[in-house]
């Protein structure tokens, strides 16, 4: 079966901070003026999509954090799995 949109956009995000300077980067180049309507709407795409994903490995982090600092349970200081999850599989 083929792959999706939503699967090679997937695949296209880098790590945070890459991701993160990526953003900065795109806002710059946006916020110039310089860039004609198209360039600013597929540029505000791929920032959106940094944007999101950024926040979804924020969420991850934070919740391994939870997971290995329940002071109520010394026993969680185990690695995070999405089983682990207090959200499951659902995406953040």
């Amino acid at each position: 079966m083929g792959k999706t949109k939503k699967d090679v956009a997937a695949e296209e995000l880098p790590d945070f901070e890459s991701s993160l300077k990526e953003l900065e980067q795109l806002v710059e180049k946006i916020e110039d003026g310089e860039l004609s309507l198209q360039e600013s709407l597929e540029q505000f795409e791929r920032g959106v999509s940094l944007s999101r994903h950024c926040h979804n490995m924020l969420e991850k982090a934070r919740q391994t954090v939870t997971v290995l600092t329940d002071v109520d349970n010394p026993a969680s200081e185990r690695p995070f799995t999405k089983e682990s999850s207090p959200h499951g599989d659902e995406p953040a």
